[in-house]
């Protein structure tokens, strides 16, 4: 079965009553849980931003706190998983001053990694990719709030 377009897409969801469209959601909702997870964000977290963003600086300390630090290995796949999970969450709120805040604590928190696990190639192309996207999304910032997040920025370059 071939997908198509957003746009025949919205032309075909304007055809139908409210309560089709209810519908059609809540099916989307029961089919996947990212479809579900968006459905959240967009009906209770999109009002509130900052909480949306401490909620996701939460989930990143519990994953930081459960990472096998036995192996390195553990260690990059872990942090793989976690940057995975964080880059879905800014994907659901599409703004840059969330994307910054979330990708500037993700590197704070690989900042506080053990300095052998500082010493992996790896680990630090993931470091530095990762400053590099928030320093893409600051670009696009208002001027003071470019400002703020730049100091942030130099303190972690200082590494």
């Amino acid at each position: 079965m071939k997908a198509v377009t957003v746009s025949i897409l919205k032309n075909e969801l304007r055809q139908h009553s409210q309560q089709e469209l209810v519908e059609i959601c809540l099916q989307l909702a029961k089919f996947k849980k990212e479809n579900k997870e968006l459905l959240s964000y967009v009906l209770f977290d999109s009002r509130d931003e900052d909480e949306y963003i401490r909620a996701i600086k939460e989930e990143m300390d519990e994953e930081f706190s459960n990472f096998n630090y036995d192996r390195l290995y553990f260690v990059k796949k872990s942090t793989r998983k976690t940057l995975r999970i964080i880059k879905k969450y800014i994907r659901y709120s599409k703004k840059k001053e969330t994307e910054a805040h979330v990708l500037l604590y993700f590197c704070t928190k690989m900042k506080g990694l053990s300095s052998t696990y500082k010493r992996s190639l790896q680990m630090i192309n993931i470091y530095e990719r990762q400053l590099a996207a928030v320093k893409k999304a600051v670009s696009t910032l208002h001027e003071d709030l470019q400002y703020d997040f730049n100091i942030e920025i130099e303190e972690l370059e200082k590494l």
